[in-house]
């Protein structure tokens, strides 16, 4: 069994049904060729509040209740540190699939979505060589992720000779804005970039930005093809970076596109870097407990980062301090909220610059962001 914590109420609850969707999609496709080990996989779905106190209760009763083989989950910073020291109590795999800060160390953990390293320069020379902007303004959900992501933005944009105009956070409940919204019409910056939690907050800042009449390009880490439809000419021009879009043209994602209307037909979300990558990491455990030969952690574990799952964002391997070298993509939103890819950049790996953890004996690796 399969444990998937997911914010279905609190600031994801926007985008939850569809990581919902793409996770039963990789079960009934595991289980229709023959499911794992001659045994059908099963989920079972605990709604996280897509918070640290809501992840505690379902992790605890993922883990020692249900008593889950694994954990796959798409979830807030907050949501997965205050599941990894159930993680480790419980001893079981866990693969976290979505964007996030970067430096995150457990030794059950594998993580299969982007970091700033594979992020950050690709969006930021994009608006400072392509669009020749020189002032940003960055505005975030204040906690690790957003404030992980723009300070690294801050950073790299600093180095490259651009100038950081204005950096300010909101709580990631707020649905207010207008005093950020004030200080960017003020500092007048050449693009705005954002690093919000993903759902409600960027809904709220999008519309608001928009009602002000604000001019700048704007460029969001964290908006998912899904909220950015519902949107409507609200999301018009903004920029957006990922793993995954639905007009990505290969064979295995039209495979997916279809096999999604075919399970959920007029229900089907939309499939988005939130979701997929959750489709991937069920494929994935799935993989690494045939190579195993076994659901015990430790084999399972050392699988994780041997095994690779060809799926609609390419092909995809842990295989790097048990994070995945990925296909990155910018992309662009028309005024109907449809995705258009800009540019791509094919295998984007993670650099080696500092030691962030390591486990001396038994199972150790070394990551570094």
């Amino acid at each position: 069994m399969l444990g998937i914590p997911v914010g279905l109420s609190g600031a994801n609850s926007i985008v939850a049904p569809s990581m919902v969707q793409a996770a039963e999609l990789a079960v009934s496709e595991i289980n229709a060729a023959g499911g794992i080990l001659s045994r059908k996989l099963a989920l079972e779905v605990a709604d996280d509040g897509s918070g640290a106190a809501g992840a505690q209760k379902a992790y605890d009763s993922l883990v020692f209740q249900k008593k889950v083989d694994a954990i796959a989950a798409m979830e807030t910073t907050a949501a997965r540190n205050a599941g990894l020291p159930i993680i480790t109590r419980g001893k079981i795999p866990y693969i976290y699939s979505s964007f996030y800060e970067g430096g995150s160390c457990n030794k059950y953990q594998h993580i299969n979505a982007w970091v700033p390293q594979q992020m950050v320069s690709l969006m930021v020379d994009y608006f400072m060589k392509d669009q020749g902007a020189k002032t940003f303004f960055l505005v975030g959900s204040d906690y690790a992720f957003g404030r992980g992501l723009l300070g690294d933005t801050n950073k790299y944009i600093t180095e490259k000779g651009g100038t950081v105009v204005g950096e300010e956070y909101n709580p990631m409940d707020a649905n207010d804005w207008t005093a950020i919204i004030s200080m960017i019409r003020a500092a007048n910056p050449d693009v705005i970039l954002t690093s919000t939690a993903a759902g409600a907050p960027n809904v709220t800042f999008t519309k608001q930005l928009r009602s002000a009449g604000i001019t700048a390009k704007y460029g969001n880490y964290a908006l998912d093809e899904g909220t950015a439809k519902t949107l409507g000419p609200d999301a018009e021009g903004i920029y957006l970076g990922g793993t995954y879009y639905t007009s990505i043209d290969s064979e295995k994602n039209a495979q997916f596109l279809k096999a999604m209307k075919e399970k959920f037909g007029t229900k089907t979300e939309t499939p988005n870097e939130l979701s997929v990558p959750l489709y991937d990491a069920v494929h994935l455990y799935a993989l690494s407990v045939v190579k195993a030969g076994t659901t015990d952690t430790d084999a399972v574990v050392k699988a994780l980062s041997e095994v690779t799952f060809d799926g609609p964002r390419g092909p995809v391997q842990m295989s790097k301090q048990r994070h995945a070298p990925l296909t990155m993509y910018l992309a662009q939103v028309n005024a109907q909220g449809d995705t258009s890819i800009i540019k791509s950049y094919p295998n984007v790996v993670l650099v080696i610059n500092a030691l962030i953890c390591e486990w001396v004996g038994g199972m150790s690796y070394h990551a570094a962001y």
